[in-house]
């Protein structure tokens, strides 16, 4: 098979995570190590970035070791992101024939795209239409996700620091609770639209001196309201202080969700849901209920880039499966997506590998049946058991003043829009 040497291109769409920059320094890394990828460029925000042009290259921005070395430990997306969807190719390829115009421009035979579900999406679209104009180039898309959503992979780069930071989160919000001598009811909300991946995460927090959360909700079971009014009575009976996790997205037995009674729900720019409110309608409808202290808490953005409570595994498997994208590509490989494998041993231990991306892109992965319980309001060892490994670790930070030190990128060094290296 032909492999055309060149010049490699790199974005991030999404949400960001804590360990999203781990993954382009990684690609970064292994980049430098081959001889078939001459020059690094970064897009900022993504497609939408290269469409506007704003398209660098790194040796302007990565002048030393230690600043490659802090990148990996920088928080949120050093590159920028953005909420891009391209359209079907057989609609409308104005926006397909612009990007690969710039391909050409800046001879891009490599593009890596760090990023979740509807990233997958478009790198399932970039690679179909350039195999459709026979353009050389290879396409792979990096997982990136705390949602921890995508199929075909054990588990997403991102997850497991934001497990973690959750569990600690519900660990100190347990230890406030329990403060007063009085019955009280504290609902935390985790993000999720529709897996509860994150809210799952919570019983991580318990342990020898702690058994919250006392009751977890995931959008994979429907909500019944009158069930989780009983269910804070039987907790009632043998506790004071009761700890809810519950997920953004759950839903009531019509399908419908529940922040709807107190938000009017609008939608992105994919069709998704806006969601937020879940807690706090939970909290008035305990509080119509109950005569107790009631308090919901959402953890909302403060759960996806906690750099200071980060998994160190999350944090070394985000790099590697980066290092692992670019020996994909350099051996021929595009349409891909990175993945992890987890293996069957006892102790942990994860290989990477990739897959076609069209069995990943616009698929969900929710938490299987058998690992939630049967009453609907808690989890079961087993996903306990698949967490646990994840959020393992602490990081190296670099601090100054009792801060760590974060790595921000030079806007004002974007390439000329020029046509250099065209084929």
């Amino acid at each position: 098979m032909y492999q055309p040497a060149g010049n490699c291109l790199i974005g991030q769409s999404g949400g960001p995570t804590s360990v999203i920059n781990a993954s382009l320094c990684g690609v970064i890394k292994q980049a430098l190590n081959t001889n078939m990828i001459h020059r690094i460029y970064g897009a900022v925000n993504g497609i939408e970035g290269i469409l506007e042009r704003k398209i660098f290259d790194f040796c302007t921005q990565l002048k030393t070791r230690k600043d490659l070395d802090l990148l990996k430990t920088t928080p949120a997306a050093y590159l920028g992101s953005c909420r891009y969807k391209l359209p079907a190719i057989d609609a409308d390829t104005h926006a397909y024939k612009e990007l690969f115009d710039i391909f050409r421009e800046y001879n891009i035979r490599y593009f890596f795209y760090i990023g979740g579900n509807d990233s997958m999406d478009t790198v399932m679209k970039l690679s179909t239409y350039a195999e459709k104009i026979s353009f050389p180039i290879r396409i792979i898309g990096i997982p990136k996700t705390i949602d921890n959503d995508l199929v075909g992979t054990d588990h997403t780069p991102g997850f497991g620091s934001a497990a973690k930071y959750i569990a600690a989160t519900v660990l100190e919000v347990t230890r406030d609770s329990y403060v007063y001598d009085l019955n009280s009811v504290t609902i935390i909300e985790v993000m999720g639209r529709n897996a509860g991946w994150l809210t799952a995460s919570s019983a991580l927090a318990r342990c020898e001196y702690n058994n919250s959360p006392d009751l977890i909700y995931l959008p994979e079971l429907p909500f019944s309201v009158e069930q989780f009014i009983r269910d804070i009575r039987t907790v009632q009976k043998h506790k004071k202080n009761v700890i809810v996790a519950v997920s953004e997205g759950i839903k009531n037995e019509c399908g419908k969700y529940i922040c709807e009674a107190v938000n009017d729900t609008k939608t992105d720019m994919f069709g998704h849901a806006t969601l937020g409110g879940t807690g706090k309608s939970l909290e008035h409808i305990v509080k119509a209920n109950f005569q107790a202290k009631v308090r919901s808490v959402e953890l909302s953005v403060l759960q996806r880039c906690a750099m200071h409570m980060a998994s160190k595994t999350d944090l070394d498997e985000a790099y590697n499966i980066g290092k692992e994208a670019v020996n994909t590509a350099v051996k021929g490989l595009t349409g891909r997506m990175m993945i992890f494998n987890r293996s069957t041993a006892p102790e942990y231990k994860i290989s990477i590998d990739s897959v076609d991306v069209r069995q990943i892109a616009n698929a969900e992965k929710k938490i299987p049946r058998e690992w939630i319980n049967e009453q609907g309001n808690d989890v079961m060892p087993q996903l306990i058991k698949y967490m646990k490994p994840l959020i393992q670790g602490q990081p190296d930070l670099v601090m100054r003043d009792g801060l760590p030190i974060f790595l921000t990128l030079d806007t004002t060094t974007f390439l000329p829009n020029k046509t250099a290296n065209a084929v």
